[in-house]
C-alpha cells in the first residue's frame, strides 16, 4: 500500500480506480480545493498501467494520491473484495465527512459499500445512468452505489427519472452537468491531432477503435465476430486500435493480427487519446465515456452494444448503436457531424456545481 496520506475525521475522501474516474474527479477536486476543504485522494490501483493511470495524474493536474491501495487486476469478486479490505483498513477509525465515488467501476461500488457500513455518507458522481442490462457488471455497480448514496450527482435529466423510479428521494438528486466534459473543455487547446498523427505515422483518414467490454472481447466467438467486422472496415479505412491490456490476448487469439490495416497500439494517455479521436473520421467503441467525449468533439461515434446508459449521446450527440453485422455499412456511409446539440449543463462548470452542493451538505451536517 503506497502513499503516506492519513485520513482524518472530517476529511472528504475521493476514491478513484480506473481511467474513466480520473477526468471526472479532477474538476471536482479542483473546485473543492478553492473552497479550502480538507481532501484526501485514494487510488485503488484498479488500473495501474501508466497510460491508464499514472499519466492522468500528470496530465490532468490531479494531486498525487495520498494512498494507493495497489489492488491490480483480478476477477470482479477478487478485485472488489481487495478494494473493500484495503479501503476499510485505510479508513481505520477515522470518520470522514464524505466519501466521493465516481462512475461505475468496481472501485466505485467497493468504496461505497465500505463507507455505508461504517456510517460515512457517500456522494456518487455520475449517478442514475442506466442501460437496463444486468448482464453488464457496470450496471450492477451503478444501481448498488446509487442505493448507498446520500448525494447523487447526475449528468443528464433522464437520470433523475431512473433514480426516482428506484425510490431515491428527489431532494438527494442534484443535476450538475458532466465533470468529464469540464476536463475535456479545459484541455481543448492541448488536443493536437496533427502531432499524434505524426507520432503514429498516420497519413490518411482513419477510424479509432476502443473496445474492451467482456461481451465484445472475452468470448472467443464474439471476439472473432468483432475482429472480422473491424477487418472489413479496415479494407476501406485504416483502423487505429489502442488495446486495453485485458483485451490484448483474446483479440490476438481472434486473429486481429491477420489484418494489416488494423493498427494495434498500446494504450494512450488522456491528451494523446483525445487528440487521436479529435482527428478521426469515426470512433468505434463500447466505452461510455468515449460516447460523451465524441458528442462534444463532434466526431461520429458507433457504439458496439445493444444499449447505452447514456441515451443523451444519441438524442443530443453523435452516437449510434450498431451491431458487428451493421458496422461495415455504417462506417462506409458515415459523414462528418454538421452540428450537434450540446446536452444541458455540459458547459465546463459541473465541478464547481458539485463542490457547492457538497459544501452546503457539510454545513448542514455540522
Amino acid at each position: 500500500m503506497a502513499g503516506q496520506g492519513v485520513i482524518k475525521d472530517g476529511d472528504i475522501v475521493h476514491v478513484t480506480g480506473a481511467r474513466p474516474n480520473f477526468p471526472k474527479a479532477a474538476p471536482v477536486i479542483a473546485a473543492l480545493a478553492k473552497l479550502r476543504v480538507n481532501q484526501r485522494l485514494v487510488h485503488t490501483g484498479q488500473h495501474y498501467d501508466d497510460a491508464l493511470s499514472d499519466s492522468f495524474f500528470r496530465q490532468l493536474d490531479l494531486p498525487k494520491p495520498d494512498i494507493n491501495l495497489g489492488v491490480g487486476s483480478g476477477t470482479h469478486a477478487a478485485q472488489t473484495a481487495a478494494i473493500m479490505a484495503g479501503f476499510e483498513t485505510t479508513l481505520g477509525t477515522a470518520q470522514p465527512s464524505l466519501v466521493v465515488v465516481y462512475g461505475d467501476v468496481n472501485s466505485t461500488v467497493a468504496a461505497a459499500l465500505v463507507a455505508a457500513k461504517l456510517g460515512i455518507p457517500v456522494a456518487h458522481v455520475e449517478a442514475g445512468l442506466r442501460s437496463f442490462d444486468l448482464t453488464m457488471p457496470e450496471e450492477i455497480n451503478r444501481k448498488m452505489t446509487d442505493q448507498l448514496s446520500q448525494l447523487l450527482f447526475i449528468t443528464s435529466p433522464e437520470a433523475e427519472l431512473n433514480l426516482i423510479r428506484e425510490g431515491v428521494a428527489k431532494e438527494s438528486i442534484h443535476f450538475v452537468g458532466n465533470p468529464m466534459i469540464d476536463t475535456l473543455l479545459a484541455h481543448l487547446d492541448q488536443f493536437d491531432s496533427e502531432k499524434i498523427q505524426n507520432q503514429l505515422q498516420i497519413s490518411d483518414k482513419y477510424a479509432v477503435a476502443t473496445l474492451h467490454r467482456p461481451a465484445n472481447v472475452d468470448e472467443v466467438v464474439k471476439a472473432k465476430e468483432l475482429v472480422t467486422a473491424l477487418g472489413k472496415v479496415s479494407e476501406f479505412i485504416q483502423v487505429i486500435f489502442p488495446v486495453h491490456p485485458r483485451s490484448k490476448e483474446s483479440l490476438a487469439k481472434a486473429g486481429i493480427g491477420n489484418f494489416p490495416k488494423i493498427r494495434v497500439i498500446d494504450p494512450l494517455g488522456y491528451i494523446e487519446f483525445i487528440s487521436l479521436v479529435r482527428g478521426s473520421d469515426v470512433v468505434i467503441t463500447d466505452s461510455g465515456g468515449v460516447q460523451e467525449e465524441t458528442t462534444i468533439l463532434g466526431i461520429p461515434c458507433l457504439t458496439l452494444r445493444p444499449n447505452t446508459e447514456r441515451p443523451i449521446t444519441i438524442t443530443h450527440g453523435t452516437n449510434s448503436l450498431v451491431t458487428t453485422e451493421q458496422l461495415e455499412e455504417k462506417v462506409k456511409h458515415i459523414s462528418k457531424v454538421k452540428s450537434g446539440l450540446v446536452p444541458p449543463l455540459w458547459d465546463g462548470l459541473a465541478g464547481p456545481r458539485i463542490a457547492d452542493v457538497i459544501a452546503q451538505f457539510l454545513e448542514l451536517s455540522k
